[in-house]
């Protein structure tokens, strides 16, 4: 019964130890994506719901006739 005591213990203090890496990690800016701010032009336009609940492209299609 000794042993479930201690594997609690040190169970409590590693996850103690990984939270505490973690907010180390956040306040330090490790998880900022420096990245995608600079690609996201390059992405393609996202869909955009309308009021009457089509789906349409936020990018004007060039609509011609070919006859």
């Amino acid at each position: 019964m000794s042993v479930i005591y201690i594997l609690l213990a040190v169970s409590i203090i590693i996850a103690i130890v990984f939270f505490t890496a973690f907010i180390f990690a956040v306040r330090n800016g490790q998880f900022d994506d420096g990245y995608t701010p600079s690609v996201r032009m390059l992405f393609e336009d996202e869909l955009v719901k309308t009021p009457d609940k089509k789906i349409k492209s936020t990018k004007i299609k060039n609509k011609t006739n070919h006859n």
